[in-house]
Order: structure tokens, then C-alpha cells, then sequence
């Protein structure tokens, strides 16, 4: 059975708001996320990220209760990400009606703790956030070419990112959510090699993100491998709509729901 492909809006918050940028810098206010969780909810988007990009100012107040207002509005999974670092965080969230949990600096700090989190909440609950990026000329390169990285791409860490995939599913998580830092925000399409050597080293559900500009860049990630495709700025402004999407990958006979 083949199993349909997700489109998933991505809402990085910022004090509130949402916000949006080119390789996390420029940043534009794009809305109120309660707002925008419903619209794309209405949509037809199969499932919402929800990722606190000011999540190391300690804030944890004001997520909490924007995570909890935009559950009440929704009726598809909830994915939050964002300064979650322990055990605890995980609980928090998921309370406040997060269905996954997304986790990247934390894990590579003590990677124990995606294994600690898996085990008590289950694998469909954690999602490893990868950040990677080309390794930098004049730094020691990695056997993939691509090194994970932290603070939205800017402070590289040596991890060879699709090593890091492969740690990740064995401590349990459920999900590799795949951005390129490259290709974020640049609207020129998905980085289809990074996304085709992460799917042949993993087993569980790779999630591209980073780069969607056009209709037909969605089609290409699935191709290379993508079980779900992640988008931002193409929606919140309005370029595309869920609906647009869907169409033209169905017109490439991949099944959408």
C-alpha cells in the first residue's frame, strides 16, 4: 500500500508572531499563527509545524499558550519544535496539545535524550530536527559532504548530517525532519541530493524542507525520496495554497490525500 504523501505548512514563531526570512536572516512578520493554523487546517493541509525560533530567549510562557490556542483550532497533527531539551519539555508540549515533538540542538548536545524521549512517549511522538548544511570550504569535510548545524545555520558542528539521520532512528525517533540551510528561504527548490542520501540510509519517514518556490518543486523532493514535503514562505504570503500543491503532484500520480 502506498501511503499519500503530506504537505505541511511550517509556522516559525517568533514573540508571537510568525515570521519568515532567507537562511533565517531579513526576518518578516507573516501573521498570527492561531490564524494561520486554522486557514491551512481549512486548506486541506495534512498536518502543522509549529517551530519557536526565539525558543533560547527561555520564553517558554508564550509558546506553551500559542501552542495551546492553535491545537484548539486545528483538527490535523501538531509538530512542535523549538528549545526542547529534556523529558519534561516533551510532556509540557504535548499537554498543551502537540501531537510530535521536534528536537535538534538538545539531541546534539546528549543524543541519549531522543532514546529517553522515544521510550517514554513512543517513536510516533519524536521527530530529530536536521539542520544541515555544504560543509564550508577550508573546514574538514565530512564523508557526506553535508554537516548538521545550529542557531537557523550558522554555527556548523563537524556531525556529518546523514550519520546523524542514521543515529537519530536507532535512538527511536520517528521521523528525520531534513532542511537545508542552503536552501532556505531561497525559493529554488529542494536540495534533492542531500534528501536522496538521507532516504537511503533511514527507514523511518524523511520530511524535506527548505527551498519550495514553485509547484513543481514538490514532485522532485517525493522523487528523491521525501515521504512528506515542508513549506513556508510560499504559503504565508500567499505565492501558493495548499490546494496548488496537491494538484500538481497529483498530476505526477503521486498519491495526496
Amino acid at each position: 500500500m502506498t501511503l499519500a504523501v503530506r504537505v505541511i505548512p511550517c509556522l516559525d514563531v517568533d514573540a508571537g508572531r510568525v515570521v519568515k526570512g532567507v537562511n533565517f536572516e531579513n526576518l518578516r512578520d507573516a501573521g498570527d499563527p492561531v490564524e494561520l493554523a486554522a486557514l491551512y487546517d481549512a486548506q486541506g493541509a495534512d498536518e502543522l509545524t509549529f517551530l519557536d525560533v526565539s525558543a533560547s530567549t527561555g520564553d517558554r510562557g508564550t509558546m506553551i499558550d500559542v501552542v495551546t490556542r492553535t491545537a484548539e483550532q486545528i483538527f490535523i497533527p501538531l509538530t512542535v519544535g523549538g528549545g526542547v531539551r529534556t523529558v519534561e519539555d516533551v510532556d509540557r508540549l504535548l499537554r498543551a496539545g502537540a501531537d510530535k515533538v521536534s528536537v535538534n540542538t538538545a539531541a546534539i548536545a546528549r543524543p541519549e535524550v531522543l532514546w529517553e524521549m522515544s521510550q517514554r512517549f513512543g517513536s510516533q511522538c519524536i521527530v530529530l530536527s536536521v539542520d544541515a548544511r555544504t560543509v564550508p570550504e577550508g573546514q574538514p569535510d565530512t564523508p557526506s559532504g553535508w554537516e548538521v548545524t545550529t542557531h537557523g545555520g550558522k554555527r556548523g558542528t563537524g556531525i556529518d548530517a546523514v550519520e546523524w539521520a542514521v543515529r537519530g532512528a536507532e535512538l527511536g525517533v520517528g521521523e528525520i525532519l531534513l532542511n537545508s540551510m542552503d536552501a532556505d528561504g531561497t525559493k529554488v527548490g529542494f536540495d534533492l541530493p542531500m534528501i536522496r542520501a538521507v532516504r537511503a540510509a533511514v527507514t523511518v519517514p524523511v520530511i524535506a524542507s527548505g527551498g519550495a518556490g514553485a509547484v513543481e518543486h514538490f514532485a522532485p523532493a517525493v522523487a528523491a525520496g521525501a515521504d512528506a514535503v515542508l513549506a513556508a514562505s510560499v504559503f504565508h504570503f500567499g505565492d501558493l495554497t495548499i490546494g496548488e500543491v496537491k494538484d500538481s503532484m497529483r498530476a505526477e500520480s503521486i498519491v495526496v490525500r
